[in-house]
């Protein structure tokens, strides 16, 4: 299993997701205001709308939430907002590097919470570009292996264009260039095989593994990021063990 599939895993296990529903809604909601007003309202001709929709639906976010997000996306509702996407980077403790996608109204309060945050754990803020390359951006998508078939999720990967497809006890992960995003998201759809989680990701080139302890103060670390209003995906090179993973889960 991935870093970041283990990380969701910790996520959906301890709750997360259903103890700060409002902040899962703010960041959905933020996310397709963004998708429409880059691609248009239309979610069958914009693909990154249409999984953002899709995302919220999977949350249980409420039509009318998603009608709301439309409308102030084509400026129908809330006025004086003005969100953008920025990208923040540098390291957690320990060394481990960190990319912070965010979409904020206010860049400077944004970029003061992540220094203080990452300051505050042992890690720094660094400047564009500091750690980026030691990422690649590519299309993802995790499926539960309880109740799909590998062989079907495989096959239909690989033809799409996927470079990898993997599975273990929970899940079947499957990794593809960007530009196959939209041909593998309509090839699962037709077959009728939805993604726990789908989207485009930054993928580390090699992974930093530390004992149980250092990796536990990276996780929390990841775990405050995350909590942050502004902060959309946090993504790092840390490898998390089975150890790690037990350890988090019972705290």
């Amino acid at each position: 299993m991935s870093g970041h599939s283990k990380w969701a895993t910790i996520k959906r296990k301890k709750g997360a997701a259903d103890a700060k529903r409002g902040q899962v809604f703010t960041r959905l909601t933020r996310e397709i205001v963004m998708s429409a007003r880059e691609g248009g309202a239309d979610p069958d001709s914009n693909f990154r709308l249409r999984l953002a929709i899709d995302k919220a639906r999977a949350q249980s976010m409420p039509k009318d939430n998603i009608d709301r997000a439309l409308k102030r996306a084509i400026g129908e509702g809330k006025e004086g907002e003005v969100y953008e996407e920025v990208m923040y980077e540098g390291y957690a403790p320990n060394g481990v590097a960190v990319i912070v996608d965010c979409v904020t109204e206010n860049r400077n309060r944004t970029v003061a919470e992540v220094r203080h945050l990452l300051t505050r754990s042992g890690g720094n803020l660094g400047e564009l570009g500091s750690v980026a390359w030691q990422f690649k951006r590519a299309a993802t998508f995790a499926f539960p292996a309880s109740k799909y078939n590998f062989d079907k999720i495989f096959e239909l990967a690989v033809e799409g264009g996927a470079d990898d497809v993997t599975q273990d006890e929970e899940e079947i992960d499957v990794v593809a260039p960007v530009e196959a995003f939209k041909t593998l998201s309509d090839r699962f759809r037709a077959a009728n095989i939805v993604p726990e989680e789908a989207g485009l990701r930054m993928i580390p080139n090699q992974e930093m593994e530390l004992g149980v302890e250092d990796t536990l103060q990276v996780m929390r670390t990841i775990e405050g990021l995350e909590e942050l209003d502004d902060v959309q995906n946090v993504y790092s090179n840390l490898k998390i063990s089975d150890e790690a993973m037990a350890a988090m889960e019972s705290e």
